[in-house]
């Protein structure tokens, strides 16, 4: 049977892996091997996809994919690895006290000038950011889902100034599958790093343990950091460190990074073992007993084959002679095997496949697995159950239940909006206004006492304090938003919605994994599209990033709250739900759209990691708010003054610099009267509308920073309910921010990036000109 087959609850062994290329091989480094125990734990509510457990961790696939693997029904999967005769309290071995450390090497340490470089490595979702936080004392932030780092980040270990450690996206093999997995596995060949720090989730140590046995390979200076061992204690589990230093060969530390445990003889290890260039003392673990010895017997026969074209190419050894036999296209390139070779290469793996009944990348998968199993058959205690374990699966009935998912998330999210709006960002919000005020009129009175110079004074009063000052007051409604996203991230839910979604997201054309760009994007949109790179199909790449525009960022909260609390008092909450509501809509009829035209194709297939629920830390909150207010107010006393001030000097004057008692003869007033026309059609042919269309370009606070300016407190007077519909749907869908645009054009280059900026505008016209013409209709606001 398959194991779409397969019913919930029910357990099988896995008997062959379908499909080809990239995904099965992706699923195969993910531990779907024959031979490994599988259960269906259930599916998502609508159906599609399937959550399973496999090597003690969760994984999602889509009943599509499931359909391609072959297993065969069990009554119960066996247990291992629970005996507690194994626990030892032996001392772990100090520096050099090991065994590994090269007589060669102890002679000749690294001078010390030589910058010590470490390429930090694990699997997605495993600490590895907490830990270059806890290393280098960054702020980087970090989250409990799968693909939090998406591109590399470079520190000093503190302490340590001649170190420079790269923190680098999470991947599950050096088999590249998504962009971020090239982009770490890339620095490694290429940019060799002194040392390697691997850092593993203790919890889940089998899984993890395969990026390992790899990493060895490179034949790198290497320790290993096992993160999150106080749960497995907490939990009775047990994992002797000392034997599994001797299987593997290199230094094993315990830690959890989260705690700041185990991180200082962590960090000793890691110098040492750079300094003085200590390799893996292992590296051949493919058993020579198992199955007539043919996976071991092809490996060291390619080793032979290669070892010229490996030394030319700079790659070490044994990993081209594996990856070789996988049919590695990048390192098969860098090779450069002439035809005989690559004949011979052929016929040894083919040799291989019939010894072993297995083929090449399976059984490559299934060497490293078998290893990994008798090393934690020999080193790791498990505990029977886990009690984080147990609580998300209580959690997890009520969250991504059949009957119960939807209508959670909507909930949540109505939730957020309405404490957001409505009560905890209100009250600050208006608290901080209060504050603004009382300085405004200080200043004011001041500078009349003084008898400062009348366009200086209204620089400061009119310009600065009525529209920088009217930004900052927006500042607690941006914060307590990130902080509901930012416990939405850390808690883990965001992983689920990703889950409950992927079957609707599909009929636009996504995957479930394009809901985390889109849900960041409501926080901004710059992060929301260096998010996407851990998507591993460019065509949904592409799709993605042109859909996270349609996403609200709190930058345009503060035009919102400005019309809301002008025009429509008292209904706040639902005029800002109404707005996210829309967007969504806009985002997915425009979906729709890209799926018939520009990217036909389907989605790519939902293979994701379902981490435990966690309870969101104090630091790391508080860590990620302070970013944002800091960010925010650094644009409020940058781009936003500068736009400021450059909007009061351009109405304050004419043509001829002379200073004007009205803003309708200023030098704005011309430059803007040009484009006014263009907007007409919406009711918003006022030139001072126009104007601070023009600057939210730089970015979007800046709208109601120049409102302020331009308007002062007529802003009722000079528009309707109707026309202040229209320009709050303009806001919602024309073109992103500056930053946002430039982090478009990175990733995708300078065409689309001014296509985005064209069809955003375009669709905003639209839209907006469909409510003008819907309220002219119906009479509302004339």
């Amino acid at each position: 049977m398959t194991l779409r087959e397969l019913g919930v609850g029910k357990s099988a062994v896995i008997r062959q892996v379908g499909g080809d290329g990239a995904l099965r091989q992706h699923f195969l480094d993910m531990g779907m091997v024959p031979g490994a125990e599988v259960t269906v734990v259930k599916l998502a509510p609508m159906g599609d996809p399937m959550e399973l457990q496999i090597h003690g961790y969760e994984l999602t696939l889509r009943l599509s994919e499931a359909e391609q693997i072959a297993v065969e029904p069990i009554q119960h999967r066996t247990r291992s690895h629970q005996g507690t005769d194994r626990a030892s309290d032996r001392t772990h071995p100090g520096l050099g006290e090991n065994g590994w450390s090269h007589d060669k090497a102890e002679e000749h340490p690294l001078p010390d000038d030589v910058p010590l470089t470490y390429a930090l490595v694990g699997n997605q979702n495993c600490g590895k950011t907490t830990l270059f936080n806890q290393l280098t004392g960054s702020r980087q932030h970090v989250g409990n889902f799968p693909g939090v780092t998406v591109d590399r980040k470079d520190g000093a270990i503190l302490g340590y100034p001649n170190t420079l450690v790269t923190d680098l996206p999470g991947i599950y093999s050096m088999s590249p599958y998504s962009s971020e997995e090239i982009v770490s596995r890339n620095f490694v060949l290429e940019e060799k790093p002194r040392a390697i720090i691997n850092i593993v989730d203790a919890t889940n140590i089998q899984r993890n343990l395969y990026l390992t046995m790899q990493l060895l390979e490179m034949d790198v200076p290497m320790v290993l950091a096992l993160n999150m061992m106080d749960e497995v204690i907490g939990n009775q589990g047990f994992i002797d460190v000392n034997a599994m230093e001797e299987m593997l060969g290199i230094p094993v530390i315990p830690i959890s990074a989260a705690k700041n445990q185990g991180v200082d003889e962590l960090v000793q290890h890691a110098i040492h073992v750079a300094k003085y260039q200590e390799q893996p003392l292992q590296q051949d673990f493919c058993g020579k007993e198992d199955h007539g010895g043919a996976v071991h017997r092809c490996i060291h026969a390619v080793i032979h084959l290669i070892e010229d074209h490996a030394q030319a190419a700079g790659l070490p050894g044994r990993f081209a002679a594996t990856k070789a036999i996988e049919g590695d296209p990048l390192i098969l390139e860098q090779l450069h095997l002439d035809q005989n070779e690559l004949d011979l290469l052929e016929h040894i793996v083919q040799q291989m496949e019939t010894e072993r009944g297995l083929d090449r990348s399976a059984a490559i998968a299934d060497m490293r697995f078998a290893f990994i199993e008798r090393l934690c058959e020999q080193t790791v205690v498990k505990p029977k159950e886990s009690r984080e374990r147990l609580r998300s699966e209580r959690i997890d009935r009520v969250l991504t239940g059949k009957y119960t998912a939807i209508p959670c998330f909507l909930g949540i999210m109505v939730l957020v909006f309405y404490l957001t709006f409505n009560v905890v960002g209100a009250w600050l919000q208006d608290l901080l206004a209060a504050g603004i005020d009382y300085l405004s009129a200080a200043a004011d009175s001041w500078l009349t006492a003084v008898h400062v110079n009348p366009a200086i004074h209204s620089l400061v009063i009119d310009g600065i304090f009525t529209g920088v000052g009217s930004v900052l007051s927006f500042l607690p409604i941006i914060v307590t938003l990130f902080f509901f996203l930012s416990m939405m991230e850390d808690s883990g839910y965001i992983a689920r919605v990703a889950f409950v979604m992927d079957k609707l997201l599909r009929k636009i054309g996504l995957s479930g994994k394009s809901i985390v760009p889109m849900l960041i994007g409501f926080g901004c949109t710059v992060p929301a599209v260096m998010s996407t790179r851990t998507l591993t199909s460019e065509r949904d790449r592409k799709m993605t990033i042109l859909l996270t525009p349609f996403m609200s960022c709190t930058a345009k909260l503060p035009i919102y709250a400005f019309f809301v609390s002008a025009f429509f008092p008292g209904r706040g909450w639902l005029i800002m739900a109404g707005l996210y509501i829309l967007g969504i809509l806009m985002g997915i009829l425009a979906a729709l759209l890209y799926k018939e035209t520009l990217f036909r194709g389907e989605p790519i297939p939902f293979v994701m990691e379902l981490p435990n629920y966690r309870l969101p830390g104090l630091k790391n909150v508080t860590q990620l708010l302070w970013e944002k207010a800091k960010d925010f107010l650094q644009r409020a006393f940058s781009i936003i003054l500068i736009a400021t001030v450059a909007v009061w000097f351009l109405q304050s004057f004419d043509l001829h610099l002379n200073m004007v008692s009205d803003s309708a003869h200023s030098i704005l007033a011309v430059v803007s009267g040009a484009i006014a026309p263009l907007f007409a059609p919406l009711g918003l042919g006022d030139w001072r509308i126009c104007t601070a269309l023009i600057c939210g370009v730089m970015a979007k606070e800046s709208v109601v920073s120049t409102l302020e300016v331009l308007f002062g407190g007529s802003i009722t007077a000079a528009l309707s309910p109707l026309a202040a519909a229209c320009l709050l749907v303009f806001s919602l869908l024309y073109t992103p921010c500056v930053a946002a645009i430039a982090s478009i054009k990175r990733e995708l280059g300078t065409r689309w990036a001014v296509a985005v900026v064209v069809w955003q505008c375009a669709l905003a016209w639209a839209a907006a000109s469909i409510v003008h013409l819907i309220g002219l209709l119906l009479g509302v606001g004339l």
